[in-house]
């Protein structure tokens, strides 16, 4: 990991031990649209996102499934990676249906996954997305856990790299500007099962109550670029940021 602007200080992130239990991540284009805002939700979307939380009630009755949620997009913010740019051929994540499962185990969320309610899930997502991603993530970082159990902001930021230690290490090198900037005091960071299989290395997830937490800063500190993106581009890192509300 090397790191440019190293004038710019901010505290190191505080982190607590990362979590045991497993993740199963469902994600899916269904409603493309030009702009940075999710305004338009089809009948098709509508549809899923009913199945979807039906499916997840029945999912949390399952011995060993501690959360089944639905979020749907809000809008994209600022803050994707200029080395996209670069690499015209990444696929630049539009997902405004994610599904996140948690587990207590990794044996849990395999037995999850040949149960029919998931499989049925994961027909159903197919048939309405253009694009989906599905993955199983271990807990390889965090800050605290992500409360799902009230409405707020909720970040996933799909991380493209070219090294998963590095991508690993520049995200908690910056995470600390979050905490101080936005007043960010959870993050669970996903690591893929497969992360050399997967198109997003890690992917952060985390909560604020709303936007006018998150969204002042990215759009108006230069510390986010000249701290943040910049040392994500130095590492050949790009994040792909999208922001939800609970279904």
């Amino acid at each position: 990991m090397s790191v440019v602007n190293p004038e710019l200080k901010f505290d190191k992130v505080s982190l607590v031990e990362p979590s045991g239990n497993h993740f199963l991540l469902l994600a899916a284009e269904v409603d493309r649209s030009a702009l940075p805002f999710f305004l338009f939700t089809s009948s098709k979307k509508k549809e899923l996102l009913t199945y979807s939380k039906s499916a997840c009630r029945e999912l949390e009755l399952i011995d060993g499934v501690e959360s089944a949620v639905v979020f749907k997009a809000s809008l994209i913010p600022p803050g994707k990676g200029k080395l996209l740019e670069e690499r015209p051929n990444v696929h630049i994540a539009k997902y405004d249906v994610v599904v996140l499962i948690e587990t207590e185990s990794e044996s849990i969320a395999e037995n999850i996954k040949s149960h029919k309610l998931y499989s049925d899930l994961e027909n159903k997502i197919s048939e309405a997305a253009s694009n989906t991603l599905y993955l199983s993530a271990s807990n390889v970082k965090k800050i605290n856990s992500v409360d799902h159990n009230r409405q707020g902001v909720f970040l996933f930021n799909f991380f493209y790299a070219d090294n998963v230690q590095q991508n690993i290490g520049i995200w908690e090198y910056t995470a600390g500007w979050f905490q101080q900037e936005t007043g960010l005091d959870n993050s669970t960071v996903l690591l893929p099962e497969n992360p050399g299989k997967s198109d997003y290395k890690i992917i952060n997830h985390c909560r604020w109550d709303s936007f006018s937490y998150i969204l002042p800063s990215l759009i108006f500190k230069k510390t986010f670029k000249t701290y943040v993106l910049d040392n994500f581009y130095e590492n050949n890192v790009a994040a792909i940021p999208i922001l939800y509300k609970l279904a």
